[in-house]
């Protein structure tokens, strides 16, 4: 009798199991007498019998499907075993983790912005997370029609409406360019709202929603990083001129032709010309600040040539 047992016996178990599925329906198969259900760490396991929920199983382990499991189910708790019947029934297995998604605009983004028409184009990129959270509507919505369900298909429908949820939230939080980075947060937040509540009619809850990072065409960057260095620099001529002297001292100026040499000499000549002249500027001003005395009388004297207190000749 055992060894008939043997032969009829299975192992209802996830037996496709892959990290980036949700679910896999074990089904079109009958349990037998002796069968064993299998739930590994990180499973959930739904008996379900003509589409309807008979009993979830969370806890890890091996199971004796005749008496640790039929007498939990709704239905089937009266179930009894002949030796050549057995119980069709269906088993959902879900994956309870949280899964991360990451995600980027499909197409540029374009912001209002003064100056642009048509707007300024953008890019995003981040991460959302994601579990299934209602097992009920889940399969109602989802398990009820398909066997498996991986994560590009809820990734599939989220960046669907991705592109839309971020204009409208770029535009009421971001204000213009240079502070979206700044709002990430709140845009962030209203974004995970909204997807919360287009998931969840699937089952599905939206857990974390981030933006990494915005990113501009790359000569809106160019002209927002020349915009930063000149910021800093208040004199761009002294700039150029300490540039041009380091750059003569350390050699890495160098010609590239005869003409190129005298545009080169010109420019170290007018720049040597110019800080002569601030020099002696400075020594012209130096001197004027500085009071004369007369060598006679030790008089303060003003700017004549006789001493204005004794008449001594000043030299």
């Amino acid at each position: 009798m055992s060894f008939f047992k043997g032969q009829f016996a299975n192992v209802v178990e996830w037996e496709e199991f892959r990290d980036d599925m949700i679910f896999w329906k074990w089904t079109n198969r009958e349990i037998k007498k002796g069968s064993k259900l299998i739930i590994r760490p990180g499973q959930d396991a739904i008996f379900l019998f003509n589409g309807k929920i008979e009993g979830i199983f969370r806890d890890e382990g091996e199971y004796d499907i005749e008496s640790q499991i039929i007498p939990f189910l709704s239905t089937l708790k009266g179930f009894k075993f002949g030796f050549n019947t057995g119980m069709r029934a269906e088993v959902l297995f879900i994956n309870t983790k949280e899964f991360t998604v990451k995600w980027g605009t499909k197409n540029a983004i374009n912001i209002p912005t003064l100056g642009l028409p048509g707007g300024l184009p953008i890019r995003a990129n981040g991460t959302f997370n994601f579990k299934v959270g209602d097992y009920i509507t889940l399969i109602d919505k989802v398990a009820g029609i398909k066997n498996t369900y991986l994560v590009d298909d809820v990734k599939l429908r989220i960046t669907s409406i991705l592109d839309q949820l971020l204009m409208k939230w770029i535009t009421k939080e971001g204000k213009d360019m240079f502070n979206l980075q700044a709002n990430a947060f709140d845009i962030s937040k209203g974004i995970k709202e909204d997807l919360d509540m287009m998931v969840l009619n699937d089952g599905i809850n939206i857990t974390g929603f981030n933006v990494m990072s915005f990113n501009y065409p790359e000569e809106i960057q160019e002209m927002i990083n020349k915009n930063a260095s000149h910021s800093m620099i208040g004199d761009v001529s002294k700039y150029q001129q300490v540039s041009m002297v380091d750059g003569i001292a350390s050699g890495k100026v160098k010609g590239g032709g005869a003409a190129s040499d005298m545009a080169g000499m010109m420019m170290g000549m007018n720049i040597a010309k110019e800080m002569i002249e601030n020099v002696n500027k400075t020594k012209e001003t130096s001197n004027e600040a500085k009071p004369n005395f007369c060598p006679n009388c030790g008089e303060k004297t003003g700017a004549g040539n006789f001493c204005g207190n004794c008449g001594e000749k000043l030299i």
